[in-house]
């Protein structure tokens, strides 16, 4: 393992640049969307048969708890968040939800979620090899602070390492560091989120140079701040005039300068890593703004996708210069882009979900041209889980529990199609030659 993470740092220090991690790293899947931050993962021969009965299915767990926050890996070790009812009704002298939280989830058809008990939010550490959970430790005992889309979770955000800490998000019941061992180094709590309709919490940490990076979107004040990730103490934060958003920041590097890019209703944003200062904003995504960014040369890539699916290429050197600001987007489609699933980048092109059906459409990054697309994928109606590629295939999955594999061709190419006894709503996440699917009830590892 050693001599092959001596040569990745040999061979590859370009590649990291643009990434949130460091070159050590290449061979993890250290946060939400993988290495790279966009859903892709070299080097790998990842199964196509998922049939539970086949002889790929290495183990598979009973989850403590459930959320749609997705499964990383470091090494040995798989990292995972989840929320359960602790079973203690709460006491009379406690807030029931307020009239206005009531009258919502009365108009809305999504059978709203409220909780009657504490919510109970769980770290968990599981060796990767046979799925045993090494520890498990309660960050937190809260009531959420309001009703949740009936789609949604109570434990929506994935955590994130850098190989020594481990941060994991659970929104308006804080932010806490662990070491990988289990021991808790620090916590800090944010107060509540007011999140839009009660549609529930979802944005991510990023790691990147020492710093934590939280981006706070919703319906009171937001921000975004850096935090030092060995004491918790927070370097900076800006103010922002922002939306409730879910889309996650990554970090890009811009002419030796590192650059936090952000996406949401209003702009997305460039913001200097070291003092937060906003250095760029750019106009032209929809509503309730989901997907993360991903960095393709040059550019990020952005997008919405409730009522008009877009997807906008910004270019950053034109971004950062203020006069020529406004002709920073390289180029724009609508029609095809994701709402709730994040886009993918492989082998030099971009998949993207419609909405969140099971229709693929696969562009080139550098112009959005649609080399294939839109398709249908066969059995899969509705998908919340972000797509991911490893080598020679694209790996998609349901709502439902059905599996989609695609070729990662420049053709729309079915390899193969399961049914998992299971609902998914988070995303695949990939080691090596094994790739891991988190349903409601189970974690299951595949490995060829």
């Amino acid at each position: 393992m050693k001599h092959i993470i001596k040569i990745i740092k040999t061979l590859l220090p370009i590649l990291i640049l643009s990434s949130n991690i460091a070159a050590n790293q290449v061979l993890n899947w250290p946060q939400w969307r993988g290495p790279f931050m966009n859903g892709s993962y070299i080097n790998s021969n990842t199964p196509v048969d998922l049939r539970e009965e086949s002889d790929n299915l290495k183990w598979k767990i009973e989850l403590n708890g459930s959320g749609h926050s997705s499964p990383i890996i470091f090494e040995d070790k798989i990292f995972i968040l989840s929320a359960k009812e602790t079973g203690k009704l709460l006491p009379d002298s406690v807030d029931k939800p307020s009239k206005k939280d009531l009258n919502i989830a009365a108009r809305l058809t999504n059978n709203s979620q409220i909780v009657t008990r504490k919510m109970q939010y769980l770290v968990s550490a599981m060796d990767r090899n046979n799925g045993e959970i090494l520890w498990q430790k309660v960050a937190k005992e809260k009531i959420p602070p309001q009703l949740i889309h009936g789609k949604a979770s109570w434990c929506s955000s994935s955590p994130v390492t850098d190989g020594q800490y481990l941060i994991a998000l659970f929104g308006s019941a804080g932010l806490y560091c662990y070491d990988l061992e289990g021991n808790l180094i620090w916590e800090k709590d944010f107060g509540n989120l007011n999140i839009y309709w009660s549609f529930g919490e979802g944005a991510s940490p990023t790691i990147f140079d020492n710093k934590v990076i939280l981006n706070w979107d919703h319906e009171g004040q937001s921000f975004i701040t850096a935090l030092d990730i060995t004491t918790g103490k927070e370097i900076w934060r800006t103010n922002k005039e922002e939306r409730t958003s879910w889309s996650t920041p990554i970090v890009v590097n811009v002419n030796g300068q590192s650059v936090i890019v952000t996406s949401a209703d209003n702009f997305s944003r460039g913001f200097d890593l070291e003092t937060g200062k906003i250095l760029w904003e750019v106009k032209g995504l929809s509503t309730n703004t989901i997907p993360t960014p991903i960095s393709y040369k040059d550019d990020v890539i952005v997008a919405s996708g409730l009522y008009a699916e877009i997807i906008q290429s910004i270019n950053l050197k034109t971004a950062m210069d203020k006069e020529e600001s406004e002709n920073a987007v390289s180029w724009k489609k609508k029609g095809n882009g994701p709402y709730t699933p994040s886009i993918l980048l492989h082998k030099d092109r971009i998949y993207t979900l419609k909405g969140n059906k099971g229709i693929i459409s696969c562009l080139n990054p550098n112009s959005g041209e649609i080399i294939y697309g839109p398709e249908r994928l066969p059995s899969i109606k509705e998908v919340f889980a972000s797509p991911v590629a490893a080598n020679k295939y694209i790996y998609v999955v349901g709502r439902r529990g059905n599996v989609v594999i695609l070729d990662s061709g420049s053709k729309f190419k079915v390899v193969a199609q399961t049914k998992l006894n299971d609902n998914f709503d988070a995303s695949p996440a990939i080691y090596q030659n094994q790739i891991f699917l988190k349903g409601h009830k189970y974690l299951y590892c595949f490995e060829s």
